[in-house]
């Protein structure tokens, strides 16, 4: 069953190039062609769409996203209220991000007891199970949801759709893999038409989180095994989590990583089993996740948000596979307080961006869903 509600609407130059990078910023007037609301409520919590996913079938746009219930944080954390039935929502856009249309979707409910992200969830979701296998993974309408109910060592879970998001099924255990638990926020390769490439965070073996995995199915989802760690094991309390991949024309995978205030590109030359670092496209972030695609161009194009002050959306364009970087794109900087960011970005048909985060221009009002439509240029 689906409900709709619908609304119109740095360091400096030196340390930078040694990372493979350019420091400048390009104005935010060069770039940026709109910006829209995909959903905005009163008293609510629009949170994090880098954690659900984000797909597109040429203009039409599917973003999933949370939508919680705002309440300040007197500790200046997420203005969120952890004690309040948060809720796993899509928005919809059929003109490439000019207008978006809100739904709920019965089939995204969790399973009993679990959180979305250490929030509560709404009641009524199906008990967890094993995924029977025999997805087609290239049918013209699939798309896969992966969710989390901890950010350490949890347990996760899938969903997946044939039909552009309209139907739902799931929710299907994601294994640990040897692994304390996981923390799966939405990031796949489609390989054939049952073999699926997905990236996981792992708690370390402290049970925290967390460092990233790759695993592979090759039968439509009945079993998976681990292929490699991506990454060294971050130390102390650092982390390496959320990663946003891409295959590239010759077929090695790019995978880029938060870390704590920066952003890691790792390469893998042969599927996914070995990976070598190539390049820190974000060295200051202050803690956000890249959504990184590859353009109908050949261009990577990188986006995350900008937690330290002017924070914002900002971007990054690659022409060489990752290995440099151009100038920092500014897609926005008036943002109201941290308490942004986590994006998905898609490419539409006319070669324009959009990129979908969650937003909050007043740090007293309520969390936003917004998009922008920019403009990477040639």
């Amino acid at each position: 069953m689906v409900r709709r509600t619908f609304l119109t609407l740095a360091t400096g130059a030196a340390a930078c190039g040694s990372l493979g990078i350019n420091c400048a910023r390009t104005p935010s007037a060069s770039r940026v062609l709109k910006h829209t609301e995909v959903c905005r409520k009163e008293s609510r919590y629009g949170g994090w769409p880098a954690n659900h996913g984000g797909w597109n079938w040429g203009d039409e746009i599917l973003i999933g996203f949370e939508l919680g219930w705002f309440r300040p944080n007197p500790k200046d954390g997420h203005a969120i209220d952890y004690d309040r039935p948060a809720e796993h929502v899509l928005g919809r856009s059929l003109d490439g991000g000019e207008t978006w249309a809100v739904e709920w979707n019965d089939g995204l409910k969790p399973p009993p007891g679990a959180k979305i992200a250490d929030v509560p969830s709404q009641e009524g979701g199906k008990g967890l199970t094993d995924c029977p296998g025999g997805i087609d993974f290239t049918s013209p309408g699939f798309a896969l949801t992966a969710r989390m109910d901890s950010v350490d060592a949890g347990q996760s879970r899938f969903y997946y759709t044939l039909d552009r998001g309209k139907q739902w099924d799931g929710p299907f255990r994601i294994p640990n893999f040897d692994q304390p638990g996981t923390a799966a926020r939405t990031d796949y390769l489609i390989n054939g038409p049952h073999d699926m490439t997905m990236f996981l965070t792992a708690a370390k073996r402290n049970g925290k989180e967390g460092r990233i995995i790759a695993v592979r199915t090759e039968d439509g989802a009945k079993t998976w095994r681990m292929l490699s760690f991506v990454c060294p094991e971050p130390e102390g309390r650092d982390y390496a989590i959320m990663p946003s991949s891409a295959r590239l024309p010759g077929g090695a995978i790019l995978t880029a990583i938060r870390y704590r205030e920066w952003i890691d590109l790792y390469r893998s030359d042969d599927d996914g089993n070995n990976w070598k670092h190539v390049s820190r496209p974000a060295p200051k972030t202050g803690g956000n996740p890249p959504s990184m695609v590859r353009l109908s161009d050949g261009r990577i194009a990188l986006t995350y948000g900008y937690r330290i002050e002017p924070c914002g959306i900002r971007a990054r364009l690659s022409k060489d596979e990752g290995e440099t970087w151009g100038d920092e794109i500014v897609l926005r900087d008036d943002g109201g307080n941290w308490d942004l960011g986590y994006p998905r970005t898609v490419q539409r048909t006319d070669g324009k961006l959009v990129t979908v985060y969650y937003y909050n221009t007043d740090t007293h009002a309520e969390r936003f869903i917004g998009a922008t439509i920019w403009d990477p240029g040639d």
